[in-house]
């Protein structure tokens, strides 16, 4: 069968080996993972954990570190740091994963929902500022697939009406903003470490900040309500369990260290992958604003032009998949189009750029980009190949009629 026939309509598949797995051990990760199995603490008090704090805020433009069981705990636990509760009101963007709103709505405030930009897929700073109203107590930007949301407009609008700017930094473990590292930016910074992220022990999470007050309220809270030098069964805040492993800490140690050369990795991949879709017309990859200096790639979203392309957003992906490319459609549903939010208190602004998002976007994750440049190359050329099946057929004049 012809490698010009589309894989979906019986042809071969362009792409017939599996991108490189993920997560993935690297070098001296068993063995310090061992050598903390061998020790007689397992849990958060063991030093790898304090540590790992250290070196990723250090890492991240950050003074202190407070490391969690996920990265849900970890915007949960910025909520509650910043003093954020019942009465308040926080901006988010209209799509991320939902623990990014959830996190507010379970302090007791209220998700206000903002549009996002059509070719950055960051929140809208425009919009933001249209959002705030004398309740609001802060703004959680996302830095979508690890681009940077525009963190200087943010930041200004943020600082004039006075509220508190917390980075969602999930997708951004790397990233750069004018030379600044994500989450060093605002008051407080939250990553995750989950499966799929580009550190990840499986789980975890970290809360960032440099501001000292905050640092010690976060661990207060995440350690059962503890304060430094006051004794295990002394309680001073209304806290919980929120520590990390030292397995984990272990883990992302290792993970920390080989995090820049996969940037570069990725980004050498993405730039090749990039070069190989010149010539296709319809598809629209994410921009990263002139800001966002140094871009991680987690995930790399974009978006079909159907009349450009020849076909719609589903048969793209259902095209590109049956070729051995894991592309995968955008978020279903805006955040606030959620089951959960037709019940839960929330606020929205118009965001139709947002919810055109959920018809006409698609997402390649990490691992396309953590190969070789012909791995890269390969998900191009079967972006191409169903391309040429699709496109528009152009008409062609003869003696002033259509041919």
């Amino acid at each position: 069968m012809s490698r010009s026939v589309l894989a979906l309509e019986g042809g071969d598949a362009l792409r017939q080996a599996p991108y490189p797995a993920w997560p993935a051990l690297g070098p001296g990760d068993l063995d310090r993972v061992k050598a903390v199995l061998d020790s007689s603490v397992w849990g958060g008090s063991n030093q790898a954990v304090e540590a790992f704090e250290g070196l990723f805020a250090h890492f991240h433009d950050a003074s202190f570190g407070i490391a969690v069981s996920s990265g849900t705990m970890a915007l949960e636990l910025a909520m509650h740091a910043a003093g954020i509760g019942p009465g308040d009101e926080v901006i988010v963007p209209a799509h991320s994963f939902v623990a990014t709103a959830t996190a507010v709505s379970r302090a007791g405030a209220v998700p206000v929902f903002v549009d996002i930009e059509r070719d950055t897929f960051n929140i809208d700073s425009l919009r933001v500022a249209e959002a705030v109203s004398e309740r609001t107590k802060a703004l959680v930007p996302v830095h979508f697939g690890g681009v940077m949301a525009d963190m200087d407009r943010l930041a200004l609008v943020a600082k004039d009406r006075d509220f508190a700017l917390i980075e969602d930094a999930a997708h951004a473990h790397g990233a750069e903003w004018f030379g600044t590292r994500a989450g060093g930016l605002g008051e407080i910074g939250v990553f995750s470490f989950q499966d799929s992220k580009a550190m990840t022990a499986g789980e975890g999470g970290i809360f960032i900040t440099s501001d000292e007050n905050l640092a010690a309220r976060a661990r207060s809270i995440a350690n059962a309500g503890r304060l430094e030098g006051q004794g295990w069964f002394k309680h001073f805040e209304l806290g919980t369990n929120l520590r990390m492993t030292a397995p984990q800490a272990a883990l992302l140690h290792g993970q920390l260290e080989r995090l820049q050369d996969q940037i570069r990795l990725r980004a050498a991949n993405f730039s090749r992958f990039q070069e190989g879709l010149e010539e296709v017309d319809g598809v629209g990859l994410q921009r990263a604003p002139a800001g966002a200096t140094v871009q991680t790639r987690y995930i790399v979203p974009g978006r079909i032009d159907e009349r450009r392309f020849g076909a719609g957003r589903d048969r793209f992906v259902e095209a590109v998949q049956a070729e051995g490319v894991p592309v995968r459609p955008f978020y279903p549903h805006t955040l606030y189009e959620n089951p959960l939010y037709r019940l839960q208190p929330h606020r929205a602004l118009p965001c139709p750029v947002a919810e055109h998002a959920t018809r006409d976007s698609f997402w390649l994750p990490m691992n396309l980009f953590m190969g070789t440049e012909e791995d890269a190359m390969d998900a191009a050329r079967a972006i191409a190949k169903v391309h040429r099946a699709f496109k528009p057929r152009k008409s062609h004049r003869v003696n002033g009629s259509a041919a």
